[in-house]
């Protein structure tokens, strides 16, 4: 007897969420780094993507706790990866957009690691 139930939804990857304490400056970041529009936006939610694509969600957390990576006491709990074609030169610009680069790097010569807005550690590399 199978278990595959041919009446079943399909499923769909829509979107990886982050808890922040400001959706909004958190969805402009990583708009601004992405290019990705707002498809969906409450005080307490927004959705940057495109039409049938996956996209980023940012909730408002009221008791929101910073990652304190690298450091383990408030774990990262997830992190993206992003992909560039120079990364002294993408540093750089997410610089300015407000990201913060910790002094930590574990391989500087292949990705770097840098914190968003509200904390997130993310990466960038050539590599992908």
């Amino acid at each position: 007897m199978s278990h595959e139930d041919t009446s079943a939804s399909t499923f769909r990857y829509s979107a990886v969420t982050f808890d922040c304490p400001d959706p909004a400056e958190l969805a402009h970041f990583y708009g601004q780094i992405l290019g990705l529009p707002v498809v969906f936006s409450t005080d307490d939610f927004i959705l940057l993507g495109q039409e049938r694509a996956a996209g980023l969600g940012f909730n408002r957390l009221t008791d929101y706790h910073r990652p304190t990576w690298p450091d383990p006491s408030q774990e990262k709990q997830a992190h993206i990866e992003l992909g560039v074609d120079d990364l002294d030169a993408a540093q750089a610009r997410l610089l300015a957009l407000g990201a913060v680069k910790p002094e930590f790097q574990p391989d500087p010569d292949r990705w770097r690691v840098l914190l968003d807005p509200a904390g997130h550690p993310f990466c960038i590399s050539t590599l992908v």
